[in-house]
């Protein structure tokens, strides 16, 4: 059988390219690491059977249209509504994800946002850093208690759960959360409140996570509605997907103090960030950090390579979503 033309769209961890060149020694890596952009990766579909891309890669419908010689999209990263799921499927992709070996890491990445975003972490970084700060005193920085506070969690899957025995064994947080579909308690934490609809856990919660899929119904799923009915002391954080935020209505809710501050991982169209966000000081931004660890990384990557032996072997991907 003749080795796939196999194209990977950014660096990956040194140990999975050098599997994925053991295996596939033609295997195309991407060595610049540079975004190939909507014209490199329709390049690549019509010219190989296997496209490795990443979250950061855009593939909307237009880039499926017409004749592909691209029969596997093996994404690097659990979160896929950067790829047309429907339209690679009519194109007669399989697409599949890395869900699973990235939810404690990005679970410890929504506690960073939140407590960074309660202790004014990344304000006093910088003041620091810029030769601003002049000493202690009583007035300074002060920011919000944790401990003991409610943290409301949008969508209890893997990576809410985990953020909530975080908060709940750590810090003493009652939970309140909201889940779309039927499931039981978060495993070892009986006393957590689920409620009937979103407005509760954003009217309960002094720290409210967000942990849904972004795309579809859940595009600006916290709008200026939705932050309206946060408490003016609150916070939100975000290490889901950039689009499930109203970034303009975020930014308009920390200028008027209709909530305390916002904590975000994730952006829309990011690398883009919006300046008027970038200037707010009760915004802490991190640079889409959520599985970034040498250990979480290296283990999505031998995932993808897992889908696509189970594909080449014409089995089921284990993870699969079109």
């Amino acid at each position: 059988m003749p080795e796939p033309a196999i194209v990977v769209t950014r660096r990956w961890p040194a140990p999975v390219e050098e599997e994925l060149i053991r295996r596939f020694p033609q295997a195309r890596l991407n060595l610049d690491d540079v975004p190939l952009g909507p014209e490199g990766l329709r390049a690549a579909l019509l010219e190989a059977e296997i496209v490795l891309p990443t979250v950061s890669d855009q593939l909307p419908a237009e880039l499926f249209a017409g004749p592909l010689r691209t029969r596997f999209l093996g994404n690097f990263g659990a979160g896929y509504n950067h790829i047309d799921i429907d339209a690679a499927a009519r194109a007669g992709l399989i697409v599949t994800n890395t869900p699973g070996v990235l939810t404690d890491t990005t679970a410890d990445t929504a506690m960073t946002l939140l407590l960074m975003v309660a202790r004014r972490a990344g304000e006093g970084e910088r003041e620091v850093r810029s030769g601003r700060w002049t000493g202690w005193r009583p007035t300074h920085l002060m920011g919000a208690e944790v401990t003991g506070r409610t943290l409301g969690i949008l969508g209890m899957g893997r990576i809410g759960t985990a953020v909530a025995r975080r908060a709940h064994f750590g810090f003493g947080m009652p939970i309140v959360y909201y889940h779309t579909a039927k499931s039981e308690p978060p495993h070892g934490i009986p006393d957590a409140r689920r409620v009937d609809t979103v407005d509760e856990v954003l009217k309960a919660a002094d720290f409210v996570s967000l942990h849904m899929p972004g795309g579809g119904k859940n595009t600006h799923f916290m709008d200026a509605s939705r932050l309206a009915q946060m408490k003016p002391t609150a916070f939100l954080i975000n290490s889901a997907r950039g689009d499930v935020v109203d970034t303009a209505a975020l930014v308009e809710a920390l200028r008027s103090g209709t909530i305390a501050g916002a904590a975000l991982d994730v952006y829309e169209g990011e690398p883009d960030i919006p300046a008027a966000l970038l200037e707010l000081d009760n915004a802490v931004l991190l640079p889409h950090l959520g599985s970034a660890t040498r250990e979480t990384r290296t283990a999505m990557g031998m995932l993808v390579l897992e889908n696509l032996q189970a594909f080449l072997e014409g089995r089921e991907p284990p993870c699969r979503v079109a």
